[in-house]
């Protein structure tokens, strides 16, 4: 009986043992550190042979406060991942010898100050320095035959510069002191390296033959982001020889590649039927033997989507590309000759970072859904069913409770058809109203998608605290067809605000929305627009006004960006019958004097694409008005927060400002998983 009854109690002690174990633990919400911590992976690189990918993934390293990217491999069945690369500093741009026994990267080693190109044989040791050049490498690319990698490199500083600097002669001319980008090629076997390009022009951009013998290239007359606007197309050798011009135009070309045989150039520009300026990014079409002035065609006109990357089939009888179709990205086929457009990928998703391999006819793409940041997956160009490579982030759904998310469709101020993101309170229950953020996206030429959340928008955190989040596609956003983006031509601010209203309104009718809490947070255009937005309504309790524009006259003159800005108003701001009543209408700071909702300014110290005289002018106004304030600098930082205690701080500090004025609650702080280092205490 004695025995019978110790294996008894054994029996019940390894079935307790067991159940706990098969337990699944409990799912919990996600936290701002969970987002940040989660790691970006990217740049899938296939080998030749389609047995194995690379790829590059960027972990958080809270004690160095920043993110590292190391080069990582995986077999294409998805087994086998493991880490190539662990330099101090980190890797990138790992690209596959056309024989599949190397990889090149780019990775900045042992104090050195500048890029340079390193080799790592597939089969395991260190990468070797292949490059010494004076200046940083970048835009790396094998030659077919292995024998060569070309780069681009900004020229070196001259003697009198590096003179200057020695005796900290430091002042400089303000958009003079650049160096121009050039093309080079380094010889794999020995190390030299060889000028292609030369002369008073900035490489902008380029791609080598699928036979190696010619580069396609765009040339602009300096590294400065304006002069995009004036790069053209130029055709040559592969050494540089014989080099001429293909377009003459004020489009900046982008992503040109030539067909497999040579006679036809693709490219992707903003540009509309009549090759002018300010529309979704079209796929435009010439011929490699066109004269400067013949106009491009344009390829599957009257479609509402923009086009993203592309590049040539295998056999050049179509084009593949990416396509933003408003609230989704996806990847598509168009056949040259009749153009006939095929989806190959589909879902409520956002394909990211993709690679073609002609040789395999397979595409490898990351997708990014509410439920998983990106993953890599594999299909075949001519279509059929994805495979999935990857599964770093399968724990995300398995660990934590995470939203519903719904695309709404609602009618703007003037009847036409607008679309939006929602995302679901996490306890959310019909009947129920719930408090609201809402956020609108950058760009404006931009659009929120299917896709998982990011730290800086946090909406994994939000609706964990109960909130809704909203986000609206609002006019002058792509993918809806160009009338939809181009509302924005000659006027800014004509019914994108009043689309974020409509689309408010919307969710109050449906019953979800708590009308009297609700808070207005963007970043970048979605800032310009929280700045309109408070002027013009009194509805948000609290609003986050991230690194916007208020002074549009100013913010002209200040930014490093002038040619999308120019067709909303209709002109410069110091030309002769200059549209100023129309800068000034569109500026929040003619109503600021309007603005009661508590508001939260945010910028990078050295942002220069929306400078911090933007949010300076918002503070100013709004503290001399009475309306309460804070602005919060990030030094070091330009048009977006990188460090990992600004990100955990910028969602901390908006969101107890929201639960302060919306909800009237108190708001504990995340900290910070920094690890104290020996002889510090925290």
């Amino acid at each position: 009986m004695r025995a019978s009854r110790n294996s008894a109690i054994v029996i019940c002690i390894l079935l307790v043992s067991a159940l706990a174990v098969a337990a699944p633990a409990q799912k919990r919400a996600m936290t701002i550190v969970d987002l940040i911590n989660l790691p970006p992976i990217g740049s899938p690189e296939p080998s030749p042979d389609g047995s194995q990918v690379l790829y590059t993934r960027s972990d958080a390293d809270w004690d160095e406060n920043g993110t590292i990217t190391h080069i990582w491999r995986v077999n294409a069945d998805g087994t086998g991942s493991v880490q190539l690369t662990n330099g101090e500093r980190g890797e990138s741009s790992p690209s596959w010898s056309p024989e599949g026994g190397r990889i090149a990267f780019l990775a900045r080693r042992h104090g050195a100050e500048q890029t340079q190109i390193y080799l790592l044989n597939n089969n395991g040791g260190e990468g070797v320095a292949l490059t010494d050049h004076p200046t940083s490498v970048s835009s790396i690319s094998w030659s077919p035959d292995g024998e060569y990698i070309y780069f681009v490199a900004e020229d070196e500083k001259t003697e009198e510069e590096k003179a200057r600097e020695k005796v900290n002669d430091n002042v400089f001319a303000f958009d003079e002191t650049w160096h121009h980008r050039h093309l080079w090629r380094v010889a794999v076997d020995s190390g030299v390296t060889e000028r292609i390009t030369e002369g008073d022009f900035t490489i902008a951009g380029g791609s080598l033959s699928r036979d190696g013998t010619l580069i396609l290239h765009s040339r602009a007359p300096s590294p400065l982001y304006d002069d995009s606007l004036y790069s053209e197309l130029w055709l040559m050798n592969a050494d540089g020889s014989g080099a001429r011009r293909l377009t003459d135009n004020e489009i900046p070309e982008g992503g040109a590649e030539l067909s497999p045989d040579n006679n036809w150039v693709m490219f992707v520009a903003n540009s509309g039927p009549g090759f002018d300026f300010y529309y979704n990014d079209n796929l435009f079409l010439m011929s490699a033997s066109a004269r400067p002035g013949e106009t491009p065609e344009l390829m599957m006109a009257g479609e509402p989507f923009e086009v993203g990357g592309a590049t040539w089939s295998g056999d050049g009888e179509s084009i593949i590309f990416s396509a933003n179709t408003g609230a989704r990205q996806n990847l598509f086929r168009v056949t040259v000759h009749d153009q006939e457009i095929t989806q190959i990928t589909e879902g409520d998703q956002s394909v990211r970072g993709w690679t073609y391999s002609p040789q395999l006819n397979q595409i490898f793409f990351g997708v990014s859904t509410p439920t998983n940041p990106g993953d890599l997956w594999m299909t075949d160009a001519s279509g059929g069913v994805p495979s999935r490579i990857t599964h770093i982030f399968d724990f995300i759904e398995a660990k934590f409770l995470l939203p519903r998310v719904e695309v709404v469709q609602f009618p703007g101020d003037d009847g036409v058809t607008v679309e939006g993101l929602v995302f679901f309170p996490l306890d959310f229950e019909e009947g129920t109203r719930y408090p609201l953020v809402v956020q609108t996206h950058g760009g404006p030429a931009s659009s929120d998608k299917f896709s998982f959340d990011s730290s800086s928008r946090y909406v994994n955190k939000l609706t964990a605290m109960g909130y809704m989040v909203f986000k609206p596609n609002y006019r002058g956003s792509t993918g809806y067809g160009d009338d939809f983006l181009r509302d924005m031509v000659g006027h800014y601010f004509n019914q994108a605000h009043k689309d974020v209203m409509a689309g408010v309104d919307f969710l109050i009718d449906k019953g979800w929305v708590d009308g009297d809490r609700m808070a207005k947070m963007g970043w970048s255009a979605g800032g310009h627009m929280t700045n309109k937005i408070i002027t013009y309504t009194d509805r948000f309790k609290a609003a986050s006004s991230g690194a916007g524009a208020i002074n549009w006259m100013g913010m002209y003159a200040q930014s490093d960006v002038r040619i999308y800005r120019t067709p909303w108003f209709g002109g410069t701001p110091w030309e002769e019958d200059a549209p100023i009543d129309q800068y000034l209408a569109d500026s929040p700071l003619l109503e600021v004097y309007k603005v009661t909702t508590p508001t939260l300014v945010l910028v990078g110290e050295n942002d220069n694409r929306v400078p911090m005289p933007q949010s300076v002018e918002l503070y100013r106004a709004l503290k001399s008005n009475g309306v309460p304030t804070h602005l919060y600098v990030a030094p070091r930082q330009g048009h977006g927060w990188r460090e990992l205690q600004q990100r955990l701080f910028k969602a901390n500090v908006e969101i107890d400002w929201f639960e302060r004025w919306v909800r009237g609650k108190d708001y504990e702080w995340e900290k910070s998983p920094v690890h104290p280092k020996e002889g510090e205490e925290h």
